[in-house]
């Protein structure tokens, strides 16, 4: 099947053979001919099956009549985050670049001025994140009672980030009869919910079983230890062997943990950029063009670059953390290994990923293999040194006491436990109690006497650990009752 039949316009054909596109995936197959009818549909399709052209085609096609209104847009797409609203916007620059329509995108980091004057202009296509989009409501700048098609993308990814509430608002805002197209990658019962609400009738197009990996990615899992310099160890340590790398997306759970594991890979000579979601509008672009020109060939993200970011010839995904969510899992490893071209997707896993592991496993329904750790790289435990903080310890003087080792965070004795004929004094273990003489000791001192000490005897007070007992109770206010207390008082007799 061509694009020619599927009852595009020729001005879209056109743009889509400039594109050099000449055959549609299967999501654009079946979905484009439903929408051009002006069907409701629900699109399933894993991320990296084309679904951004599924809408955006037909949409070019159905706009080519009417113009725009002022603060009136005809046609919404909401987009979970800014990178994929711009990424959509860019498809209609290229597809749209016969049509002559106007395209405004709402999104955060960017002023409401230069946005306002958009709207105000007039615009056939609406393109915004969901809070963008209420704030520009709440401030009288912008009707949604002129929509004629609604698009929801990456409806999961909105569950996810807790958008659900705001997609309901704004389905309530436009009108009851407009066209609705919601495309997801999963359909957990909270979607099935909205969409049972909010569309009408629809067709469901569902071209791969859902949490599914495109069957061109190679996965593996490598051991590691939890310890997070460990764990960078041996993600160097992997990329340095791994074959064929181009480029790679490493995955952190934690905007955090994106920080810190960027800064030890430049420091380690390795040329990467970060992207997360507490970085300015300017820095996550142009994080992401260097990136995709390959200028840089890591890029180190939180969960904001797994959904739907264009960059088709990702070789290698490493996952530094097992992602807690095993919808996310799939959602990652989907930006390598797209348009039948082979892919490769490692994850770091520690004692504690275990369940994890195994809900990404029930869910995809697939073993995923252990692979061996890559053999140590000459030089990069010395590299490692300066990141690892020093441990074991130390005596009074300030070195590590002799026959002592670091082993794992703990401090050990090189000398067998049952040793205790040695000439020297034994040291305390690290979290042993220092052990006092009976008249140091605060529970010894108040049962040495059953009344308090005079106040010119008494010891300052001293913070109390909390194992420390806290002695007898104390019944009321003790032996500190203020004289007035104990003044007798006359009751009047009553006769």
């Amino acid at each position: 099947m061509s694009f020619a039949e599927l009852g595009l316009s020729p001005k879209v054909l056109a743009a889509v053979e400039a594109a050099g596109y000449t055959t549609p995936t299967p999501i654009q197959a079946q979905a484009i001919p439903h929408v051009l009818q002006r069907r409701d549909v629900l699109g399933i399709a894993q991320t990296g099956t084309g679904k951004t052209a599924a809408f955006t085609l037909p949409m070019l096609t159905l706009l080519e009549k009417g113009r725009a209104r002022a603060r009136m847009p005809r046609t919404l797409i909401l987009e979970p985050t800014r990178e994929l609203a711009a990424q959509v916007q860019e498809n209609f620059d290229r597809y749209g670049s016969n049509s002559g329509l106007s395209v405004a995108l709402l999104i955060g980091g960017v002023s409401f001025g230069d946005q306002d004057a958009k709207i105000t202009r007039g615009v056939d296509v609406l393109i915004a994140t969901p809070g963008r989009l209420l704030d520009h409501v709440e401030r009288g700048k912008l009707l949604l009672t002129g929509v004629e098609l609604l698009v929801i993308d990456e409806a999961d990814r909105m569950l996810d980030m807790g958008f659900i509430p705001d997609i309901e608002r704004i389905c309530k805002l436009v009108p009851f009869t407009r066209q609705t197209l919601f495309f997801t990658a999963t359909m957990p019962a909270e979607i099935k919910r909205i969409t049972d609400q909010f569309l009408h009738n629809p067709v469901q197009v569902e071209v791969a079983r859902p949490a599914t990996a495109a069957a061109t990615i190679t996965q593996a899992l490598v051991h590691t230890r939890s310890a997070p310099h460990d764990k960078r160890q041996t993600l160097r340590r992997l990329i340095r062997s791994a074959e064929n790398l181009k480029n790679a997306i490493v995955f952190c759970n934690r905007k955090s943990e994106v920080a810190i594991l960027h800064k030890s890979l430049v420091k380690h000579g390795f040329g990467a950029v970060a992207l997360h979601g507490d970085m300015d509008q300017r820095s996550r672009m142009a994080a992401l063009d260097s990136f995709r020109n390959g200028e840089m060939p890591l890029l180190v993200a939180s969960d904001v670059a797994a959904r739907g970011l264009d960059i088709p010839d990702v070789s290698h995904v490493f996952n530094f953390d097992v992602p807690i969510h095993a919808d996310d899992y799939v959602h990652r490893i989907g930006r390598t290994g797209r348009a039948g071209r082979s892919g490769w997707a490692f994850t770091l896993v520690s004692a504690a990923d275990g369940k994890h592991v195994s809900a990404i496993e029930t869910l995809t329904g697939n073993k995923i293999p252990f692979t061996n750790d890559p053999p140590p790289v000459e030089g990069d435990d010395e590299e490692e040194a300066s990141d690892r903080p020093r441990r074991g310890r130390r005596d009074r003087s300030g070195k590590k006491g002799e026959g002592e080792r670091s082993h794992g965070g703990r401090t050990r004795d090189a000398k067998p436990a049952h040793d205790t004929k040695s000439t020297h004094e034994a040291k305390p273990a690290r979290n042993a109690k220092p052990v006092r003489d009976a008249e140091e000791s605060p529970r010894a001192t108040r049962n040495a006497a059953d009344s308090p000490k005079p106040a010119d005897q008494r010891r300052p007070a001293q913070r109390r650990r909390h194992d420390e007992d806290d002695g007898p109770v104390v019944i009321g206010l003790g032996d500190h009752v203020p004289s007035f207390l104990l003044t007798p008082i006359r009751r009047k007799s009553n006769g």
